[in-house]
């Protein structure tokens, strides 16, 4: 009888330790990574959540750029942090397109445990008002009639959805740009605004203010639809590309070896901060739709984007070295 009893204790008894470590979480300041310059959507959007995860996890909360390399080298510093939960990795969608474009020092899925599927928005294709385009049309009808690649356009960098879904456009619109690679979206937009490159491909955090205030000229958007955000910029859907869709999403992740039961607690503390109304009206004011998706819907999701990204890759021969 009593070793019955005893038994009878024994799967509490190994379920403590686990139930032990995920109270005792958070026990010291927790960073959030951005493999991205300061003043980039990811960067944006880390600053967004900072002060509010800080106050429910009720430890420090701090945001570390290690930008470089379209946001592998963030991703790399967040890989082999410890797996105890004090390091998470805020990621734009690039980080599940890399592995088809470069060598990584880690694997993105074996190493990167999906927590939340933020938010999604779209992509917009800009232009100086100085440039002599008055929208897409236009600019493909000048593309046409140039040499081939002597038209520029620049995005965060190689391998981002910006430089991808850029190549997939051009390809439906039978013509050759070509890419100019920046190390971030800011810097990107930098030179941009001052009319140093004619096309600029951005998300709506960092080129919708700009294209609100006409100090740049939207061409199109990736939505299906026009962007609420974005009056008088139509969708590549509307301009007679049928097939071509490319939201852009935002997300965060662990390092695979956090247990389960800390990343189950980031996603409730992130699900219930993302509902706030402050919070989800702040998301939203930067061209974000707010999704708060996470476990086993966001784990497909993003498998479905990398094998979809995957294809156009191999078939354009994009690749960065590193």
């Amino acid at each position: 009888m009593e070793r019955r009893s005893l038994l009878a204790g024994l799967p509490l008894a190994l379920a403590t330790p686990h139930v032990a470590r995920a109270q005792a979480w958070p026990n010291r300041p927790v960073r959030l990574v951005v493999g991205w310059p300061p003043g980039g959507s990811v960067d944006i959007l880390a600053r967004v959540l900072q002060p509010r995860l800080q106050a429910v996890l009720g430890q420090p909360v701090t945001i570390e750029n290690r930008a470089g390399a379209t946001g592998s080298v963030g991703a790399a510093e967040a890989a082999r942090a410890a797996p105890d939960g004090h390091t998470w990795l805020v990621a734009v969608d690039s980080h599940v397109i890399l592995p088809s474009v470069m060598r990584l020092p880690y694997d993105t899925r074996r190493d990167f445990a999906p927590v939340m599927l933020v938010g999604r928005g779209p992509l917009v294709v800009t232009s100086h008002p100085s440039s002599p385009w008055a929208g897409f049309p236009q600019l493909v009808e000048a593309a046409r009639a140039a040499p081939r690649g002597s038209i520029n356009y620049a995005t965060a960098g190689i391998g981002t959805l910006m430089h991808v879904a850029m190549v997939q456009l051009c390809n439906l619109a039978g013509v050759e740009l070509t890419h100019v690679p920046y190390r971030g979206g800011a810097p990107a937009l930098a030179d941009a605004l001052a009319g140093h490159v004619p096309l600029f491909v951005t998300n709506a955090p960092v080129g919708g203010p700009h294209v609100r205030s006409g100090a740049l000229k939207g061409f199109g958007v990736t939505t299906r639809d026009a962007w609420r955000d974005l009056p008088g910029v139509p969708s590549f859907h509307e301009l007679g590309f049928a097939d071509f869709e490319a939201p852009t999403w935002w997300g965060v992740y662990a390092p695979s070896g956090v247990p389960r039961e800390i990343q189950s607690r980031m996603a409730r503390e992130l699900t219930t901060i993302l509902a706030e109304p402050e919070i989800k009206s702040r998301v939203e004011a930067l061209g974000m739709d707010v999704l708060a998706t996470s476990g086993e819907p966001f784990a497909d999701f993003m498998v479905s984007e990398m094998e979809r990204w995957a294809r156009v890759v191999r078939e354009n021969n994009i690749r960065l070295e590193g």
